[in-house]
C-alpha cells in the first residue's frame, strides 16, 4: 500500500514538472542588429554550432521573432494563410522540449531529457546546436488537409523558418533550415495526432569559435 502511494505521489510529481511553465523576458525591441540589407548580406545556412547555451534574452527575442504576437489584435510576425495560426513552435534542448506560446510569450514543457538526435536525424551536425526550433503543422486549425491545404501550412511553415534564419543572421547566430527529422519519433515523443505533422526545423545557437 505504501508503494502504491509513493508511485502515485512520483506520477504527480512527473505531471506537474510537464506542465511547467516558464514565463520568457520580454522581447528587446530596441535590441541593436544589423540593417535590413546588411542582414540579407548575412544570411547563410551555418552547421557548426558553439555548445555554450542560448541566453533568455536571446533565445525570448528568437521566438517572438519567428512568431510571436506583434500586434495587439493577437496576429503574428510570420504570416499564416487566412491568419489561421496553424504552426505549433516547439523549442527542444538539452533540458527537454517546450511548447511556445506566442500569446503568453511563454514556454510550456511537454516532454523531459535531451530529444536533439531525433531532430537531427543522420545528419548528426544538428544535435550540437543547443537549441532546436521545430515547426509542427496543425492542420485541425486550419480547417482541411487537402491538397491547397497542405501547400498552404508548408509555406506559412517556411515563413517561421525564413524570420528564424533572418533574426540569426542579424542577432548574430548560427542556424539552417532543415526538412530532415525522425518524424515517427517525433510524433510518438510530443503525442501528435494524424493532423499535426512535423514539417521543418532550424538548429539555432551561438557560431562556433
Amino acid at each position: 500500500m505504501k508503494q502504491i502511494a509513493l508511485l502515485a505521489v512520483a506520477l504527480l510529481m512527473g505531471t506537474t514538472c510537464l506542465a511547467q511553465t516558464q514565463n520568457l523576458p520580454k522581447p528587446n525591441l530596441q535590441r541593436q542588429t544589423l540593417t535590413v540589407m546588411e542582414m540579407f548580406q548575412q544570411r547563410k545556412s551555418v552547421r557548426e554550432y558553439s555548445a555554450k547555451d542560448l541566453s533568455e534574452q536571446d533565445l525570448s527575442d528568437l521566438l517572438w521573432a519567428a512568431i510571436g504576437v506583434n500586434r495587439a489584435n493577437g496576429n503574428l510576425t510570420a504570416p499564416t494563410a487566412m491568419n489561421r495560426q496553424e504552426i505549433l513552435l516547439y523549442v527542444f534542448s538539452r533540458q527537454g522540449v517546450c511548447l511556445y506560446n506566442s500569446k503568453a510569450h511563454s514556454l510550456t514543457q511537454v516532454a523531459e531529457g535531451d530529444h536533439r538526435d531525433i531532430l537531427a536525424g543522420f545528419q548528426s551536425f544538428a544535435k550540437e546546436a543547443p537549441v532546436n526550433l521545430l515547426m509542427v503543422g496543425d492542420f485541425d486549425r486550419f480547417g482541411s488537409k487537402d491538397a491547397h491545404a497542405q501547400s498552404m501550412v508548408s509555406m506559412d511553415a517556411g515563413y517561421v523558418s525564413q524570420n528564424i534564419d533572418l533574426f540569426c543572421a542579424a542577432a548574430g547566430l548560427a542556424t539552417v533550415p532543415r526538412a530532415t527529422m525522425d518524424i515517427a519519433a517525433i510524433k510518438n515523443l510530443l503525442k501528435l495526432n494524424e493532423n499535426q505533422v512535423p514539417l521543418l526545423n532550424n538548429p539555432v545557437g551561438y557560431p562556433k569559435e
